[in-house]
Order: C-alpha cells, then sequence, then structure tokens
C-alpha cells in the first residue's frame, strides 16, 4: 500500500524502490536474573540484503546498552518490490 501526503510517497514505499526489503529477525537472548532461561524478541523493519545495516546496528545498540546477552538470531528477509513487478502504467481508469 503506497501512502500519499501531499503528492509525496511513503519513505518506506521509496525505501523498497531503493532495494530495501522487509528484514525480520528473532532474537534469542538469556534473561539478565535468569541465564538459565532464554527469551524471545521479533525485530522487523526495512534493510539491505546481504549485509543488514540496520540489524547490526540494532544488535549492536542491544550488545552495548542492554543487559540480556545474545543467544542466538534467525534472520529472514524479503524483497516486496522485485524489478519484474514494477512497470510504467499508460493511463489511469477511475471508477465511480
Amino acid at each position: 500500500m503506497v501512502s500519499r501526503v501531499g503528492g509525496v510517497a511513503s519513505e518506506d514505499f521509496r525505501k523498497q524502490l531503493l532495494g530495501y526489503g522487509l528484514t525480520t529477525a528473532q532474537i534469542l537472548y538469556r534473561m539478565p536474573d535468569h541465564p538459565a532461561l532464554l527469551q524471545t524478541y521479533v525485530w522487523q523493519n526495512y534493510d539491505l540484503f546481504p549485509k543488514f545495516p540496520a540489524l547490526h546496528d540494532f544488535l549492536a545498540f542491544w550488545q552495548e546498552k542492554l543487559e540480556g546477552p545474545l543467544f542466538s538470531v534467525t534472520v529472514a528477509h524479503s524483497k516486496l518490490i522485485k524489478p519484474a513487478e514494477l512497470r510504467a502504467v499508460d493511463g489511469v481508469f477511475r471508477l465511480h
């Protein structure tokens, strides 16, 4: 869905056109007070495959500022707009 405000495409849509895809990371971390227990956190943002700079920034923040040590990170990534799906439109059709 493209959100338009004042004739400008949304930031999310612009990122998709620049090659960003939706990245989801399932983060398992140890509870600070109970290290034998694992807790799950799901992070989702637009990021660039395969280097994932936004995810790396978030994980660096986690390790620097948060107390729960990371156990594992599982990543899924999908480009929402693929080159074959983007094409010029000849006209505009309006339905009443």
